[in-house]
This record gives C-alpha cells, sequence and structure tokens, in this order.
C-alpha cells in the first residue's frame, strides 16, 4: 500500500530539497501528490488568512490547502514545508495546517527546511505521517484493555511498563548497557513489581534506538518509532488526549518538542547543541557536585543561576563555566540551577522556536523529575509545566497502550 501525502511547500523545488522530500517518502511508502489548484483561491487568502501574504508561492500553497479541504485532491496525509528563514512562510504554514486539521481528519506534520536538507532528517517525519494513516484505529486508542508489556530502548536508559486495564502495575528502569540485556533486567523488575509472570503478557510494544533489535527478541507486536509512541504516551499520563497540547521531552543524549492535536503530533524538532541539552549535561553537573542527579533537582530549585555566569552551550565547556564558578566562590545550589537554566534556555531557543507552542505544555522524560529544571522551564517560558506521573516511561506507557490494539487478533 502506498499512502498518498500532499506537499504543501513554499521554495523545495528552488532550493534542491524538493529530490530529497520525494526520496525521504518513497522510502517509508510514501508518493508525494500536488493538490489540484483552483487560481481563484489566490485572491482570496487574506480573507482566509486575516493578514496579506507578499509571496506568490506562499498564495499558491494556500490554493493548493483549499483544493485538500474541498476534497479536490485525492491524499491521505499533509506535509508542509516552507525555508526556515521566512518569517511570512511560518506564519502561512501553521494558518494552513490549523486550516486543514479544523476542515479535514488527515494527519499533518510540518517542516522548516534548509538548502541543505537531506531525506535522512525528513524520515522520521515522513515515517510518522505514513504510521498515522497505516495505524489509524490503533493510534486513536485512549484505553489500554488487557495486560500489556511496553519497552523503550533509549541511547541512555532502557524502561519496561507493564499496564493491565488501563493501569500501570510494573515498572522497569536501567542503563542502557546491552540492549537485549537492558531490556530483560527492566523488564524482570516490571514483571517483580506487577506480580505476574511473562506468560501473562498478552501484547508487548517496542519503541526507542532499540526497538527492532527487542522487537525480533520478544516477538514484539508493535515495533514503532519514538514520535507517534512518546506523543501518545505523554499525552495519555497527562489526561490531554483530545484537544491541542505540547511534549518537552528532555532524553538522555537529546531531546524534543512535539506539537499535538488529539494525541497525534503534527509538527517536531529534536536535537540541539551537542548534549548540553540533554540529561547527560545533568549527570555530568551531579557527578562534579559529588551529589546524586536527583538531588541535583533540589539544590537547583534553592539556587539563583544569576550567580553563575555561563558563556557557552557545549557540554564540554559548559562543564568548565560551572567548575570555574565554584572555584570563584559560587554556590553548589547556584551551579546546579545555572545548570537547569541551561538547559531550558536551550530549549526556548532551539526547540520551541520550530513547533506551533500550544497549551497545556507537557514536560516529560528523566529530567521531568528535577524540580529545578521544571522551575526554570516555568520561568523562561512565563507558562505552567505539567509532568505527569510516570513522565519519566512515556515510550514504554505509549508502546504498551497502543500494542494492547493487536490483543484481539491474537485471541482469534
Amino acid at each position: 500500500m502506498t499512502v498518498k501525502i500532499a506537499e504543501l511547500t513554499c521554495g523545495a523545488e528552488y532550493s534542491g530539497v524538493q529530490a530529497e522530500i520525494e526520496k525521504a517518502a518513497q522510502l517509508v511508502g510514501g508518493e508525494i501528490v500536488f493538490p489540484e489548484v483552483d487560481l481563484e483561491y489566490i485572491d482570496e487568502i487574506q480573507k482566509h488568512l486575516g493578514f496579506e501574504v507578499a509571496s506568490a508561492n506562499l498564495k499558491l500553497m494556500f490554493a493548493r490547502a483549499m483544493s485538500i479541504i474541498e476534497g479536490k485532491t485525492d491524499a491521505e496525509a499533509v506535509f508542509i514545508a516552507t525555508c526556515f528563514r521566512c518569517a511570512e512562510g511560518a506564519l502561512v504554514r501553521n494558518e494552513v495546517r490549523r486550516l486543514i486539521q479544523q476542515h479535514t481528519d488527515l494527519p499533518v506534520v510540518m517542516y522548516s527546511f534548509t538548502e541543505r536538507t537531506k531525506a535522512p532528517e525528513l524520515l522520521t517525519r515522513m515515517e510518522a505521517l505514513v504510521t498515522i494513516v497505516e495505524k489509524k484505529s490503533l493510534l486513536a486508542r485512549k484505553k489500554q484493555e488487557g495486560i500489556s508489556l511496553g519497552l523503550d530502548s533509549g541511547s541512555t536508559t532502557t524502561k519496561a511498563i507493564i499496564m493491565k486495564d488501563n493501569e500501570i502495575i510494573g515498572t522497569g528502569w536501567v542503563y542502557t548497557k546491552d540492549v537485549v540485556k537492558s531490556a530483560q533486567e527492566a523488564l524482570d523488575n516490571a514483571l517483580k513489581e506487577a506480580n505476574i509472570t511473562m506468560d501473562d503478557i498478552e501484547t508487548i510494544g517496542t519503541t526507542g534506538y532499540g526497538r527492532h533489535n527487542l522487537g525480533r527478541h520478544f516477538n514484539a507486536d508493535l515495533i514503532q518509532e519514538e514520535l507517534t509512541v512518546n506523543s501518545k504516551g505523554a499525552a495519555f499520563l497527562a489526561n490531554t488526549q483530545e484537544g491541542e497540547s505540547t511534549v518537552i521531552d528532555i532524553g538522555g543524549m537529546d531531546n524534543k518538542a512535539i506539537s499535538l492535536n488529539n494525541a497525534i503530533p503534527d509538527g517536531f524538532t529534536m536535537g540541539g547543541i551537542c548534549a548540553g541539552a540533554s540529561g547527560r549535561f545533568f549527570e555530568m553537573t551531579s557527578r562534579r557536585l559529588s551529589v546524586e542527579i536527583g538531588e541535583l533537582g533540589d539544590m537547583a530549585a534553592e539556587g539563583d543561576w544569576r550567580n553563575v555566569m555561563m558563556n557557552s552551550y557545549c557540554i564540554v565547556f559548559g562543564i568548565q563555566d560551572l567548575v570555574t564558578s565554584l572555584a570563584e566562590g559560587a554556590t553548589p545550589n547556584d551551579v546546579a540551577a545555572a545548570a537547569a537554566h541551561s538547559v531550558a534556555e536551550q530549549i526556548y531557543e532551539q526547540q520551541l522556536q520550530e513547533v506551533d507552542v500550544r497549551e497545556p505544555l507537557i514536560l516529560v522524560g528523566g529530567s521531568s523529575l528535577l524540580k529545578g529544571m521544571v522551575m526554570a522551564l516555568e520561568e523562561i517560558l512565563g507558562k505552567k509545566i505539567v509532568v505527569p506521573k510516570y513522565s519519566q516511561y512515556i515510550g514504554a506507557v505509549g508502546a504498551a497502550l497502543l500494542a494492547s490494539g493487536y490483543r484481539y487478533n491474537k485471541k482469534k
């Protein structure tokens, strides 16, 4: 089955990115299609958007969006992209996204491209679109049924969650070393807490960097990329499966910001400058201060980041700045607060500038358990942050929730 993805872009054909977009779509079983255009809509753009658009290409992009809304284009998903340097493009991109979601049930993913964007950078987005189309009924699930296992093989930690009839009954969390052995250890811990055996498990879902390896080893029912699984897990835990929200996921080596519409991702960005905006930075800071990472969060909540001068977001030079501040008389609490503030700044400047930020804001990942990190992010954003229970297990929760959809097929 080939999934038809309607492309709404401005400038991709001139920058050399178009071939990369089509290549990425083909790699995941998608086909790029261009909506049929009724030129009369180009003149009506101001009425629909509420502001004047100067670019003829953006007007054409909007006309193509109207073609989709009116059902003139045979498409199953929509990919919206504009150049990251174009402010007008960012405005139109978001308005087009909003209109399509208001008037259709098509999944949408947005992106800001550069002249050097390559197919591998687009793969996760295209894979997410294809996944949403092919597993639409599965992703619509709001409740977990039976007994399901979710395994999340992350770059730093491996998590296991066991759910029974929409409740979490067992958890496991270990540092990732050998992918399979780490998963087995996390699983054993979860089974012990749940007081069940592996024979009681009805469905299994895997996600994360090691998902394919674990999927084969455990004969998983669901092997799924992190974007859709993490989104579903975060929305489930925060009780925001309906409506809009934004997920901020601080992982062990990178972070993600994901815009959600009814628990389905339609825009996201990932990464940062090296690992200086990840949990790894907190690990190195806690070692320097000779404290447990959990204690670091409480120290950061008591400190004042303004007493520490940080000149770099780089994980190496950032730690160097913290050490220098300690030598100059800064307190450990101030240093911990500065580390949290640095990560929060990077999330704001590098991740949240590239997505449509919608409230509520849900913070997940291991670093969400650090009190000072939550406070730093709330201070910078000026918004309340939601940290749901089991926030460090979102991938495993999402995998267990979605995998439960295979329960009835296995019974037949």
